[in-house]
């Protein structure tokens, strides 16, 4: 520390203003702790300025594109249905800048420092910020929480270049749509991605490491969303492996194994590397001072306390899911706990619904069928196609359908699955159902309203029992 080093006390500091750590910051400061973070960059994170927001933005004008396409199915006519790309991004990017500075208000309304540069951990309850590489603070408290959340993983040999070869930031910023476009991944973000340039026109072609698509959901959502998006258009080889990727000026040629051992190439306009993410723990002191690592994330205990007392770590630089809303409530329950309150509830990873915001989307809570027979669980399997259904129909959104597991014997709700329009605002139904421990004769005797896409939830747990009444 130099003479000029600031030296700052607090009750509680966070390090990150993600969706982690912003609302630790809050929460903290709500129960009367003296509070600061420290970021480096973004109020509001990946997540909200290269992330869950903009891409959402760039998805929305997706599909009223697709909408307009459409136009005469309803009845209507769109004599030229164009767009502008350059309009498109400049949205997204208004909504994130207008959202960062929402978080940088609701810092001010709570009373939280913000303190602007990079954070380490020099020695418990110590933190040296730097901007630039130069020391420009002592930050001390007892309570630190670290929410750096994670960065896009790297493929040796096929590292991004910011022109050809895509991360996420720069698939979600072009001033042109490419031809033609690899996709590398096909977890939701790779699949969002593949979705977006697909409704404008790109080729999309997507590989995918494991034996099928969104590898993470339920078997038949994955399946069901591969024949969807054949529909539109997308190329995928599952069970696939990049062998290399070549970049010549303003192209890439791909070459990769598919399935059969049959060698492919291929040559794309662009490539988007959506293989996963690692932790953001690089430089910050954790492991000098005696944090635990487990394959680069950051091993915590239910309360997100680390190995070292006082030093606690959120969101997704820890165990998955990786997903912001997990993130906050992480936040949540790891200052309450720290403020002592005897009500607190360890999060279950289980509970966490996921969603991918394609076209169509796909959302899903709890176990998936396979899951649920590896433990061993005798189950009842519900099941209901949305083409039965009166609202879908009006809406011309008949692809997809809602699948619910329930344990035989006690009836609970292991497991609900999604795939169609809008079951990203449904799947909290199943949600609430899950938490509040609700059992498939509640779910039976629940009235759902009509016409909705919601009664496909209530006829899919109808058919688990044999009792579903439009299909």
């Amino acid at each position: 520390m130099t003479a000029n080093t600031e030296v700052q006390q607090f009750d509680l500091v966070v390090v990150g203003a993600g969706p982690g750590g912003y609302v630790a910051a809050i929460r903290a400061a709500q129960l009367g702790m003296n509070t600061a973070i420290i970021e480096k960059q973004h109020m509001g994170g990946v997540c909200l300025n290269w992330g869950c927001i903009p891409t959402k933005s760039l998805l929305k004008s997706a599909e009223v594109f697709d909408s307009m396409q459409h136009a005469e199915d309803y009845g209507l006519s769109v004599k030229t249905a164009g767009f502008d790309i350059k309009k498109i991004v400049q949205r997204s990017r208004d909504i994130a800048e207008r959202l960062s500075g929402g978080i940088s208000f609701l810092m001010k309304k709570n009373k939280v420092t913000v303190i602007d540069g990079f954070a380490s951990l020099t020695a418990p309850g110590e933190l040296d910020v730097s901007v630039d590489g130069n020391s420009v603070a002592t930050v001390k408290a007892p309570h630190i929480i670290f929410a750096t959340g994670a960065s896009p993983r790297v493929i040796p040999g096929m590292e991004p270049d910011g022109k050809v070869m895509w991360t996420a930031k720069e698939a979600m910023t072009p001033t042109t749509l490419p031809k033609s476009l690899l996709v590398v991944g096909s977890g939701a973000i790779g699949i969002e991605f593949a979705s977006f340039y697909r409704s404008f026109g790109t080729e999309v072609t997507v590989i995918e490491m494991l034996d099928r698509i969104l590898p993470q959901e339920d078997a038949d959502i994955s399946k069901a969303a591969q024949r969807a998006f054949k529909k539109r258009g997308m190329k995928f080889f599952t069970g696939a492996k990049v062998d290399g990727i070549d970049v010549k000026k303003t192209k890439a040629n791909a070459k990769w194994t598919d399935k059969n051992g049959n060698e492919q190439s291929e040559s794309f306009d662009r490539v988007i590397l959506a293989v996963g993410v690692s932790a953001n723990t690089e430089g910050l002191g954790l492991v000098e001072q005696g944090v635990q690592l487990d394959r680069g994330q950051v091993v915590v205990n239910e309360w997100s306390e680390t190995a070292v007392p006082g030093v606690y770590a959120i969101g997704d630089m820890t165990k998955p899911p990786l997903l912001a809303h997990k993130a906050s409530h992480e936040a949540v329950i790891c200052v309450e706990k720290i403020a002592g309150h005897d009500d607190v509830e360890p999060l279950n990873a289980m509970s966490v619904p996921g969603c991918t915001y394609s076209s169509p989307q796909v959302a899903s809570v709890g176990m998936t069928e396979q899951q649920a027979k590896d433990e061993g669980i005798d189950i009842r399997v519900g099941k209901f196609d949305l083409s039965a259904l009166g609202k879908a129909q009006a809406m011309g959104k008949t692809d997809g359908f809602v699948k619910t597991v329930f344990d035989k014997e006690t009836g609970e709700l292991l497991g609900a699955h999604m795939m169609g329009a809008e079951v990203t605002e449904l799947i909290q139904g199943y949600v609430i159902a899950q938490k509040l421990e609700t059992t498939e004769e509640e779910l039976m005797h629940t009235v759902f309203p009509h016409p909705t896409m919601s009664e496909a939830m209530h006829e899919s747990v109808l058919d688990a029992f044999d009792k579903v009444i439009h299909s």
